[in-house]
């Protein structure tokens, strides 16, 4: 994929709102478990970078999703896990289907107001009993009168306590399980909407997560997205951006993990030589950014496919795949060189080991990815 110009300036623009922006804050905001999720937002959302492939008529940029994968990974950059994660929910998960095929009204109502950054979105697909298993969700709604009656309940609902959006998934009707799910946006100040306390995650800890509770909420069904029962297939389309995204994002911060190590091996001596002059250390640090090289050419070449308008969804799915485990890969064996120092929690590579460890399961799980891949590859065998 060839980087433009125009490619490299939005680079900058995000590496400089990071380095200024958002690292000087980090640490402090993984401590108390949130991070201002609406004042940070507001500030992308004057730079542009909420919609970046969104259309220029709601106040999106209208570029290529190229340019929304560099800036996925320059997010990746940020000195933890949970804050890009929020980001990307905000931008490839919670509005893609709605900047797609929403009304003009839904848009005008609720996308552009996400663009500026005058508004925080989530997306309730995951329930207590379906995670990857999305066909199983239970949240249903119901019509009466020109309204939508909603009940249920979402889990691990990234953004949640500060959202003023959810991008809901539902079951509307008794057709089979992929053609009875519509996507709804239901306001979160509906009443009827409620929401139970931070949940205590292993990682991310600066991102919001909570369950949300549908009790009797009404909504009117100009809120609907696209047509009833094509909830399922804009899902899946929405989860292949999904999936580039956070393989993208996954690469810089694999990168922090080596840099931060070499850096660290250098510096500590044991047996009268540093760290780094033991050839295993080295060659392992090598072999390790080898792998990250390879998993950006991957999501490169998916990423370039997609904006061209091809089906990515094996190499989405190969990209996310990929990305989880080598995050895991990478942590685990840079955290084994800093010794004691890797198992206190506030080191860099400690946050991202714990981080990182949601890679395999968020978005699809390892197992379901590997189940997409192998059903690509039979079919091309046949």
């Amino acid at each position: 994929m060839l980087l433009t110009q125009e490619h490299l300036e939005l680079k900058r623009t995000i590496a400089n709102f990071v380095e200024k922006d958002i690292n000087p804050y980090v640490d402090e905001w993984e401590a108390s478990g949130i991070f201002p999720a609406k004042e940070v937002f507001k500030k992308m959302g004057d730079l542009g970078l909420l919609g970046i492939s969104k259309p220029e008529e709601f106040g999106g940029m209208g570029l290529d999703y190229t340019y929304e994968m560099l800036a996925a990974e320059e997010f990746g950059a940020i000195r933890c896990g949970g804050i890009p994660m929020a980001i990307g929910v905000q931008t490839n998960m919670a509005t893609p289907a709605l900047a797609r095929f929403g009304s003009d009204y839904l848009r005008k109502t609720y996308l552009a107001p996400a663009i500026a950054g005058d508004m925080v979105g989530c997306i309730g697909v995951s329930e207590p009993g379906a995670g990857s298993d999305v066909a199983n969700i239970k949240t249903n709604a119901v019509k009466d009168g020109d309204d939508y009656v909603i009940n249920g309940t979402k889990m691990w609902i990234t953004n949640a306590t500060q959202a003023d959006f959810i991008c809901l998934l539902v079951n509307s009707s008794d057709e089979p399980a992929h053609k009875n799910k519509s996507l709804i946006v239901v306001p979160t100040n509906t009443p009827g909407v409620s929401f139970s306390e931070k949940l205590n995650k292993l990682g991310m800890r600066s991102s919001d997560t909570a369950q949300i509770f549908f009790d009797n909420v009404r909504v009117p069904q100009k809120n609907l997205i696209g047509h009833e029962g094509a909830g399922f297939v804009m899902q899946m389309q929405q989860f292949q951006e999904e999936r580039l995204y956070v393989a993208a994002m996954s690469i810089k911060g694999m990168e922090i993990c080596i840099n931060e190590t070499m850096t660290y091996t250098r510096e500590r001596n044991a047996f009268g030589k540093p760290l780094i002059a033991n050839q295993s250390v080295l060659f392992r640090l090598a072999e390790l950014q080898t792998e990250v090289e390879s998993l950006r050419a991957l999501t490169y070449q998916a990423c370039e496919r997609y904006s061209q308008g091809e089906d990515v969804t094996k190499l989405a799915s190969m990209a996310k795949l990929k990305s989880g485990r080598l995050s895991r890969e990478v942590s685990d064996a840079c955290l084994q060189y800093w010794g004691g120092m890797g198992f206190m929690w506030d080191n860099i590579v400690s946050r991202f080991y714990r981080d990182n460890r949601l890679g395999s399961i968020g978005g699809g799980a390892d197992e379901i990815m590997l189940g997409i891949i192998g059903k690509y590859m039979t079919s091309t065998q046949r």
